[in-house]
C-alpha cells in the first residue's frame, strides 16, 4: 500500500485508497479480494501481492492502457 501512496503522491492522476477487507467483506466480495494486498485499477482488480516498485509501475500502466 506504500507504494500506491506514493505514487499518489508523485501524480495528481492517481488516487490511492487502502480498505480493511476484513471490515468491509461487501466491498472486498465485490472486488473479488482474496489475498492482501490486491491492487485494483480503475475499479477492475488487477494483481495480489507486493512487487518491486519497478514491476508495480508496469503493472498500473499496463493496466490503465488496455
Amino acid at each position: 500500500m506504500l507504494l500506491a501512496y506514493r505514487f499518489a503522491l508523485a501524480s495528481p492522476r492517481i488516487r490511492a485508497s487502502a480498505v480493511e477487507a476484513t471490515e468491509f467483506r461487501a466491498l472486498a466480495n465485490e472486488m473479488d479480494v482474496t489475498a492482501v494486498p490486491t491492487i485494483v485499477v480503475n475499479g477492475a482488480p488487477q494483481w495480489a501481492g507486493s512487487v518491486p516498485e519497478r514491476t508495480f509501475l508496469e503493472r498500473v500502466l499496463a493496466a490503465t492502457f488496455e
